[in-house]
């Protein structure tokens, strides 16, 4: 929902800190961090049992395909918000780099199972 509301009506003082690229920052950061807590949370609900390559499937199919809908939804139902292929692009390599992590974390070099 936050994802179709305005901000800029609003008075918020940034100041004078300009990073360029922050929003395509954001939405990076944002789906690294939904692609690894949305596979661990899957491990849980699932407890190990969906596999580790079924569950990254899942998750970046469901990643990408939300990522999509909010710039269809924000260029379609919104007047104040602008549906940007970059930031699909910057979802999407979120989104990798979050199954990324979570084969690190889960990789043969590493303590921890998937499988309970």
């Amino acid at each position: 929902m936050l994802s179709l509301f305005s901000f800029s009506s609003m008075d918020l003082d940034t100041g004078s800190l300009n990073i360029p690229y922050a929003d395509k920052i954001t939405h990076f950061i944002f789906y690294l961090t939904f692609a690894f807590v949305g596979c661990l949370s899957l491990r849980e609900r699932t407890t190990g049992n969906l596999g580790l390559r079924k569950t990254l499937i899942i998750v970046l199919f469901f990643a990408i395909l939300y990522g999509i809908l909010i710039e269809v939804l924000q260029y379609t139902i919104t007047t104040d918000r602008m549906a940007e292929w970059g930031d699909v692009l910057a979802n999407t390599l979120g989104a990798f780099a979050g199954i990324g992590l979570i084969r690190w974390v889960f990789s043969k070099k590493n303590p921890l199972k998937w499988k309970f």
